[in-house]
């Protein structure tokens, strides 16, 4: 279908999602980004966050948190390539929580440069798990 795009996003874990979409957005280190069909090629970190998937013919998009990784962009495929990933609905806010409760108190503690870069990036994690959850709250 020419209106459309595919949409393959896979972890280590293995694939969550894999079909057509008319727009893809993601979480770019620069910025959030927008694919639609044919878009140019494009290869681009990503960083936590969600990536919203636009499917033909629903009326909700499909949301999943990525906990980081890679987007690739061919004109009729779309890529990513996550650290870790979870379809929205199935966060746990009381987990994402505690996450950012024990970063923070790692924070706190940590003297070591890579302690704190790593408490940092769970930090930066729960935080956009928490977004998620919200935003997901807001569509309810």
């Amino acid at each position: 279908m020419a209106n459309t795009i595919h949409v393959d996003i896979v972890s280590a874990e293995g694939q969550i999602y894999a079909g057509d979409a008319s727009m893809v957005f993601a979480p770019a280190v620069e910025g959030e980004v927008g694919i639609a069909p044919r878009h140019a090629p494009l290869l681009t970190n990503l960083k936590p966050g969600e990536v919203r998937v636009q499917a033909p013919g629903e009326a909700e998009e499909l949301s999943f948190f990525i906990g980081g990784g890679a987007l690739e962009v061919q004109p009729n495929q779309v890529t990513v390539l996550a650290d870790t990933a979870i379809r929205a609905r199935d966060l746990d806010e009381a987990a994402a929580l505690e996450a950012r409760r024990r970063a923070e108190d790692a924070m706190q503690e940590r003297t070591d440069k890579i302690e704190l870069a790593e408490a940092q990036a769970e930090l930066a994690r729960a935080a956009a798990q928490l977004r998620a959850i919200e935003r997901l709250r807001k569509k309810r």
